[in-house]
């Protein structure tokens, strides 16, 4: 621990001066350099050791509840969607990672719901401009980003790439882990709009459907959400294993009941002491869990009353270890704000 105020890189002092040369790595949360190794491993893009922790194997003997177990055993037995409610911090997207590591089911592939989200993104993209511009290129004796003639029929597969949701509806012998993360965050429309695709397992894509008789096979190589090219016959995309679909929600409005019904749904609870204690490790490792154990005491206590997030309680962890004891408090009270404070 440093001194006073000597922790601090930027100081407000208006002046250059090599303090970037000080600052120590990032929180493995927040470590964005591992992902070409991790890539190579086949893990992904990263987010694996970043959402699991890279000291994981330290939290080996945490398991989760009775309830949960059940819950998510359940969705795999009946190849149904897992909705999965919480406080922000709760875990809930940890979930669809720790279950794609355990069961070796690759790369979580994630889609993030914001208010303006549609059917349509996550399944797939016709970059129809694209196309547009390519064939005006190629007419002016230049190249097309897809090469060749992209005005040719076989062509359009080099504009269409399929979204997270299309890419874990793929036939596969084994099933991708999707997580569809802050559903709630969506407009009114999107889950009633996304029943038919959870059911049926299969959507279409009628760019290709309406030209499948002159394509050759009836196939066109498009583009995944992994960045793989994957042949489409027919312009239909059918999973023959249906994927381990995790749907995330902060509870911040109700879902219409026939996606209910065709959900299993997971509430976690606000997590105890143990369970914030092995997050920690996981994250910092049993140092810094040890060393923090009383700031998970307070977090707790004031968890109580206000809504607080996990995340929150890493950072002060992390970022009170470099703080002098006399600013330790403050700091980690500066960076636990309650989420549900008047604004």
């Amino acid at each position: 621990m440093t001194e006073s105020s000597e922790w601090l890189i930027y100081r407000g002092a208006g002046e250059p001066h090599d303090g970037m040369d000080r600052l120590p790595p990032p929180p493995p949360w927040r470590d964005f350099s591992g992902r070409d190794a991790e890539e190579g491993a086949g893990g992904g893009d990263g987010s694996r050791d970043r959402r699991l922790g890279a000291h994981r194997h330290l939290a080996e003997l945490h398991r989760p509840g009775a309830e949960e177990l059940e819950m998510i055993n359940a969705a795999l037995y009946l190849r149904r969607p897992l909705l999965v409610t919480g406080s922000p911090g709760a875990g809930k997207s940890t979930l669809a990672h720790s279950v794609a590591y355990e069961l070796g089911l690759g790369n979580v592939l994630r889609w993030s719901i914001v208010s303006r989200s549609a059917l349509h993104d996550g399944l797939y993209d016709y970059d129809a401009i694209a196309r547009l511009q390519d064939v005006q290129i190629a007419a002016q004796g230049g190249y097309g980003a897809a090469g060749g003639n992209p005005g040719a029929v076989e062509a359009i597969g080099s504009y269409i790439r399929l979204g997270p949701l299309g890419t874990a509806l793929l036939p596969s012998d084994t099933p991708r882990v999707l997580l569809i993360d802050e559903l709630d965050k969506s407009d009114i429309d999107l889950p009633n709009d996304l029943l038919n695709v959870l059911e049926e397992g299969e959507f279409e894509i009628p760019e290709l459907q309406r030209i499948a008789d002159r394509l050759p096979d009836g196939e066109a190589e498009v583009l995944t959400a992994d960045g793989t090219k994957v042949r489409v016959r027919d312009g239909r995309v059918r999973c023959r294993a249906f994927p381990f679909v995790v749907l995330t929600s902060n509870g911040e409005r109700d879902f219409p009941a026939p996606l209910m019904r065709r959900c299993i749904h997971l509430q976690l609870d606000r997590p105890d002491h143990n369970r914030l204690a092995t997050f920690v490790r996981a994250h910092l490792g049993d140092e810094a869990a040890r060393a923090g154990d009383d700031l998970i005491n307070r977090f707790l206590e004031r968890s109580r009353s206000e809504l607080l997030a996990a995340d929150q309680l890493l950072n002060a962890i992390y970022l009170t270890d470099a703080a002098a004891p006399p600013s330790r408090d403050r700091l980690a009270d500066l960076l636990i704000q309650r989420l549900d404070r008047p604004r």
